[in-house]
């Protein structure tokens, strides 16, 4: 039995813009997924350098990829043999807390809750979101922070992934949440994490844009990238509530004023930042 082999095609960037760009491009030449490699990550980058690795269909389309990128990037293409690989990242997603008083489990690890603690089941399948990503843990960290405001209130994820962030402000209080993400698969998987945790019938999970949404809400997050936030802004404030709280993250801590200025008009509450990740806490004006 001949088995199979997946093709990735690896680049070589400088942090920041520059990694940011060139995951763009990579997706819009046909990239199924972008992981990026550096000194922090399991598997290292390149020294000095963030190492973005996309996986495509075929090697067809990663050879085609690999000729529009240019040679100062050192473009390669690597292959794994075989797809145990694709479960491999089970072994480093165990138990852990998100914030204080929130463990994400993995269904193939058993917890058992402490006192004061509440578990939700994750599993990110297809989706953006194990919750272990700082872009995540800082939305994370701000909900627990304004916890007391999540109390009986409706919730908006922009960008929902695997519905952490909306199943999480469940867990925290929140009475209803709604998420939208442009990816069918990402809505399927908020959708499967949310019935394995019992919140089905509070989680109203589509791919909707956000301008054809109309209500407003108390609570709005939108952890995506600086790219997207900042021609996303004019909409975006106008579906948080006036006095209503805004989260922003994905954004690098260099895109942090471009980022702001979109968002002038609300206060400034807070910016949480872990490593290069800056976070957004925002309050929307009594009237907009």
């Amino acid at each position: 039995m001949v088995e199979p082999r997946f093709p990735f095609l690896l680049v070589d960037v400088d942090a920041g813009d520059e990694a940011d760009e060139m995951s763009a491009t990579l997706f819009d030449l046909g990239a199924q997924g972008v992981e990026e490699r550096d000194a922090t990550t399991l598997v290292k980058g390149t020294a000095g350098k963030v190492t973005l690795v996309a996986s495509f269909a075929s090697h067809e389309e990663a050879q085609t990829a690999l000729g529009e990128i240019e040679p100062r990037f050192a473009p390669r293409i690597e292959e794994i043999v075989g797809d145990a690989w694709r479960d491999a990242w089970k072994e480093h997603f165990r138990p852990f807390a998100v914030c204080d008083g929130i463990v994400i489990r993995p269904p193939w690890e058993a917890y058992s809750a402490k006192r004061g603690e509440e578990v939700l089941e994750l599993e990110p399948g297809r989706a953006f979101g194990t919750g272990l990503h700082e872009t995540t843990s800082l939305v994370a960290q701000a909900l627990r922070m304004h916890a007391r405001e999540l109390i009986g209130r409706h919730v908006l994820d922009v960008g929902c992934g695997s519905g952490i962030l909306a199943l999480l402000a469940l867990k925290l209080g929140a009475a209803h949440a709604r998420a939208i993400d442009v990816d069918l698969d990402s809505v399927e998987v908020t959708r499967e994490n949310a019935e394995r945790n019992g919140m089905s019938a509070r989680v109203d999970a589509g791919t909707t844009s956000i301008d054809d949404i109309h209500d407003a809400y108390p609570i709005v997050v939108a952890n995506i990238e600086a790219r997207v936030l900042v021609p996303m802004a004019t909409s975006l404030k106008k579906r948080v509530l006036p006095t209503g709280l805004l989260v922003l993250s994905g954004i690098l801590a260099p895109q942090q004023d471009e980022v702001r200025a979109a968002y002038a008009s609300f206060e400034l509450l807070d910016a949480p930042s872990r490593g290069e990740w800056v976070a957004l806490v925002l309050r929307a004006p009594a009237a907009h």
